[in-house]
């Protein structure tokens, strides 16, 4: 298939050329996530012309399904209220929910009073729901199943489910109140026999999540126990819906996303196709942060002064105990943030996962230490700076292991997300014991380097 920038460039050819059903073929031979990329290379009427064209073959649903949030307002402008209602109403209620938020809120009642009054209802239910819910990710689609049922009284409710209804990889019975009692996977039902009770062969008890679990906690009991879907019910266990193996797929990118933008000190509004003006918004306060942090470090340089008038050398060897500092706090960090992410590392476990980065960081401060003494010795002959060199090293790796496995461990304690301001944090302290432990180490043995 041809990369995207080609196919932007012949999609645009033939929309110029005014004949529309050659675009149409092209895109009819397209799967959506193909279609999505294309986007961002075609002005607003070209926009408007391929939306009218997917409307066409009923797939501008599934298509916007597979655009970058960030580029939704502006596709969006190019649609009118009415096709954009008709558009939203073909998609789940887990879809419909996400792309809403991203129409402008002059236009967005509008459109939600255009909806049929079915949608308009499920949409007000899932916003009842906290924000990263399963609530607001689950489907409200689902096939739900007596326990006297047979299973050849099964398979003709499943054949009169629409062909294309995604929902269906189990099968749910309920009871009379609709309180779920069991499981039926599709290929079990296949395989009985017809005559077979659906109580004989569902799984009972099974694992399910209630409405207002955190998506991130969904994700993980679905890669626990390798299910296809996970159940959601109230709490009173009755039936509400169903979440899905691909939106998971979707939770686990988003929490992946948004823990490794933390990391970096950015928002999770902050994508490729964001406006200039929303990213210099987002990033800039993070980045006086990091001046701050910056120049606290350049202070505790400061303090030393007249140890860096003596022996100017030790200024060039401040950038890689520094540099390595942060480096080994950057990959203990990350660990760590991980661990928490998956569940790995608990809190009764912490200081087991402390101990264990403070081991590391020490052998690795010895190792390198040994090598950066070396080089020294042979740059600038003189074993003092070496051994200033190689005790700072050994100091700041093991300050820095330390750190990266306690701060995101304590923020994790006092419910903060492990990974918001923890390397900024993380990289604040290893670059001041950096430059404290050389320099002031370096200090205490001034007479030998002079």
């Amino acid at each position: 298939m041809a990369t995207p920038q080609v196919t932007t460039r012949i999609l645009r050819r033939l929309l110029a050329s005014g004949v529309d059903t050659r675009a149409e073929r092209l895109l009819a031979r397209m799967p959506p996530a193909d279609i999505a990329p294309l986007f961002s290379g075609l002005t607003r009427d070209e926009v408007a012309t391929v939306v009218d064209l997917l409307f066409r073959q009923r797939r501008a649903a599934r298509v916007l399904r597979e655009l970058p949030s960030e580029m939704l307002p502006e596709i969006f402008e190019a649609i009118t209220d009415e096709r954009l209602a008709r558009v939203l109403d073909r998609l789940e209620i887990d879809d419909l929910l996400e792309l809403v938020e991203w129409i402008p809120e002059e236009r967005r009642q509008t459109v939600i009073d255009l909806l049929p009054e079915q949608s308009r209802s499920e949409l007000e239910k899932a916003d009842l729901y906290p924000e990263s819910s399963a609530g607001r990710v689950m489907m409200t689609n689902f096939v739900s199943l007596d326990a006297k049922m047979t299973a050849e009284e099964a398979i003709e409710a499943l054949r009169a489910r629409s062909d294309d209804d995604e929902s269906i990889l189990y099968l749910y019975v309920v009871d009379e109140m609709h309180a779920l009692r069991g499981v039926v996977p599709i290929r079990r039902l296949v395989s009985a026999p017809p005559a077979r009770m659906i109580r004989d062969m569902m799984i009972p008890d099974p694992v399910s999540v209630e409405a207002d679990t955190d998506q991130e906690e969904v994700a993980k009991i679905v890669a626990r126990y390798d299910l296809l879907a996970v159940p959601v019910t109230d709490v009173d266990g009755r039936m509400l819906g169903v979440i899905t193996v691909d939106d998971v797929i979707d939770v686990i990118t988003e929490e992946a996303t948004e823990d490794m933008y933390h990391l970096a000190g950015l928002s999770e509004q902050d994508r490729v196709f964001t406006p200039a003006h929303l990213s210099i918004r987002k990033r800039l306060p993070w980045m006086l942060v990091n001046l701050g942090t910056c120049f606290l470090a350049a202070w505790v340089v400061g303090l030393f002064e007249r140890t860096l008038e003596q022996v100017v050398a030790l200024a060039i060897f401040m950038p890689v105990v520094a540099g390595m500092g942060g480096n080994g706090g950057t990959q203990a960090l990350t660990v760590i943030t991980r661990g928490i992410a998956l569940g790995e590392t608990e809190f009764s476990s912490a200081a087991r996962a402390a101990l264990k980065e403070l081991a590391v960081g020490i052998v690795i401060g010895i190792t390198t230490g040994i090598v950066s003494a070396g080089i020294a010795y042979l740059t600038v002959g003189s074993p003092a700076i070496g051994i200033a060199l190689f005790l700072a090293m050994v100091v700041t790796m093991a300050v820095a292991g330390l750190l990266g496995a306690i701060v995101p461990l304590f923020l994790k304690a006092i419910h903060l997300d492990p990974a918001l301001g923890a390397g900024v944090i993380v990289t604040t302290f290893t670059d001041v014991f950096a430059f404290f432990s050389f320099l002031g180490i370096a200090t205490l043995l001034l007479d030998r380097m002079t």
